[in-house]
């Protein structure tokens, strides 16, 4: 199966995670799985770009974005060409490296 490598993030890993996942699994559920607290505020439904990742490895190995989803990235802050919605991003037979954005379009988040 697959390894997640999860690069540091200052609030939700600041150490990094790498953990392996099984194919066919969005990359953000595989996220939360870990308690990775990576935000999604449409609840991965594809209609906000809260979950917006950078797939630094193997994004080749993902599933095509749909027109939808290109359509919100172009909102997402920090874009970037590998850049995906983490909701609907699936696994797929390949190692991946990815970044959570420092910031996201919702900027007032709320801390618990």
């Amino acid at each position: 199966m697959p390894k997640i490598k999860v690069l540091p993030h200052p609030e939700l890993c600041p150490e990094g995670a790498e953990f392996v996942a099984k194919p066919g699994v969005n990359i953000c559920r595989a996220l939360l799985d870990q308690e990775i607290e990576i935000e999604h505020a449409c609840e991965l439904s594809c209609a906000c770009t809260t979950c917006h990742v950078i797939v630094r490895e193997g994004f080749s190995s993902l599933n095509e974005a749909t027109d939808n989803e290109e359509d919100l990235l172009d909102k997402a802050w920090g874009l970037t060409a590998q850049s995906r919605l983490s909701c609907q991003a699936k696994v797929g037979e390949v190692d991946l490296v990815v970044e959570i954005p420092r910031y996201t379009i919702n900027h007032a988040r709320e801390h618990h």
